[in-house]
């Protein structure tokens, strides 16, 4: 496969290809094509991970005075996998990823974890190849480039503790989560989350863990103020 056009959008050459070809292999290929000579990308993917909490960690310390908590809604907004996703599409990482035949057919939510999580892979590859610094030039170029969008919308507020806050002033009780179910994969599980004040489910939301789950919950029950 022709990555030129790729490395032209992130403006990255790779001197060793084979950690882009690997950033861009997701489990399922392996299983269809035994005998494909790389692995699978979820090693670089955890390496990408650190990187990328890294970098937006201290790009938010340097430059908000906002006490801890309200920085990590702040990093949480950057990372989650649905703007990773948003970020993978622009970039065209979706044209790239080898996946099998069945994943290549599903284009919900779990096509926007394998493509976050891409993306986490291809950071993670390029602070192998490249170092640290070219790693952040990426993430300053694409990740945090949404951080003005992100305060304007407020998207960093975190709607648990919202909920959390109304349901108790009103109610003067806590809001509980409960995992309503879960399936997939142990590499791409999606998780149904329920949102209870008493034993009345208020919200319900999925997400690819239970707290990204949780969230989204949260979410849904502040949308319909039901309560």
């Amino acid at each position: 496969m022709d990555y030129s056009k790729l490395e032209s959008k992130i403006n990255t050459n790779f001197k060793n290809q084979d950690f882009l070809r690997v950033a861009l292999t997701h489990r399922s290929y392996l299983n269809e094509n035994r005998s494909y000579a790389l692995p699978h990308n979820e090693r670089l993917e955890f390496l990408g991970d650190a990187v990328l909490e890294l970098v937006t960690t201290e790009y938010l310390y340097r430059n908000f005075e906002n006490p801890e908590g309200e920085l990590t809604n702040l990093r949480s907004a950057l990372v989650n996998y649905r703007l990773l996703s948003e970020i993978a599409r622009e970039i065209g990482l979706d044209d790239f990823i080898l996946l099998s035949r069945g994943e290549a057919k599903d284009t919900g939510r779990a096509r926007q974890v394998i493509l976050a999580n891409a993306i986490e892979a291809l950071i993670g590859a390029i602070y192998l190849d490249q170092g640290l610094e070219a790693a952040k030039d990426f993430i300053d170029a694409f990740v945090l480039t949404k951080l003005p969008a992100i305060l304007k919308e407020q998207a960093y507020l975190d709607a648990k503790s919202s909920l959390q806050e109304i349901v108790q002033e009103k109610m003067s009780i806590t809001p509980n989560y409960k995992v309503i179910s879960e399936s997939g994969p142990d590499h791409a599980k999606t998780f149904v989350v329920g949102v209870y004040i008493d034993d009345r489910l208020v919200g319900q939301g999925s997400g690819p863990s239970k707290q990204d789950a949780e969230v989204d919950a949260a979410k849904n029950a502040l949308s319909k103020q039901d309560f």
